[in-house]
């Protein structure tokens, strides 16, 4: 017998009775693809943090050692397809029962599952862009740049150097967090999904929804800042459960 079966029929019931209903996505929903949680406890990569390689000021001076970090992580993100939970979502907004994804990862695996107009609050590994003029390309046109370069280091036309397309420490959130917010201003339910809800500002995005009345469900492996605020709460991989929501919502 299924340990959570009365917890996902709460939360089916939730979906079923909302009027509007948005999602956040954290890393948990990316690890069952087999993408490492940079922020968690393996989340070094040669001694360092990820915050201290992830951020602008290793860009600007440490490139070839920024870009060594990220060319690892595109050999993973390269290794990647959506799971099961990406696929339920993007079924769950095909037909009408939640509104929109909104995510902390970059790895564009909602979209590659089907998921229309994801908000990606912290960018887009799937393309580069230059913090000096603005120019923007795919991921891989970038790779061609820093083949071409001793140092492995992609270069803009600019001559400046291009970074990855993702939100950098040091940078302000892009345009996407703020329909995030006007999303969860209008809406009367939000499931936090994957997320342990304790990166801000996109940890407060489900407390919009609930502060104006709305309800919240909570799936996620280990606790969260904000379980007490939730209606249904499940703990358990997303694997699991998106997929039996899915099926028992849409037949």
């Amino acid at each position: 017998m299924n340990p959570h079966a009365a917890r996902v029929t709460a939360l089916v019931d939730l979906l079923a009775g909302a009027e509007r209903a948005w999602v956040l996505t954290g890393a948990g929903i990316s690890t069952e693809s087999g993408l490492p949680d940079y922020r968690g406890a393996s989340g070094l990569w040669k001694q360092r943090r990820f915050e201290e390689l992830a951020s602008i000021e290793a860009l600007r001076d440490e490139p070839a050692e920024f870009w060594d970090f990220y060319r690892m992580r595109l050999d993973h993100l390269d290794a990647a397809s959506p799971n099961p939970a990406h696929h339920a979502l993007a079924q769950l907004q095909e037909h009408g029962v939640i509104e929109r994804v909104v995510t902390q990862n970059v790895d564009g695996l909602h979209a590659a599952a089907g998921s229309e107009g994801v908000l990606e609050l912290h960018g887009s590994l799937r393309e580069a862009r230059c913090r000096s003029c603005g120019f923007a390309c795919d991921m891989p046109d970038a790779r061609d740049r820093w083949a071409q370069d001793a140092n492995g280091i992609p270069y803009c036309n600019c001559g400046a150097v291009l970074g990855p397309g993702v939100v950098l420490f040091g940078e302000p959130l892009p345009l996407a967090a703020e329909r995030a917010f006007q999303l969860a201003e209008r809406s009367d339910t939000v499931l936090a999904l994957g997320t342990s809800l304790q990166v801000f500002p996109a940890a407060h995005l489900p407390i919009v929804t609930v502060e104006r009345g709305g309800r919240l469900g909570i799936v996620n492996q280990g606790t969260t800042d904000f379980d007490a605020l939730a209606h249904v709460r499940i703990d358990a991989r997303l694997g699991e459960v998106l997929p039996e929501v899915a099926h028992r919502l849409l037949g």
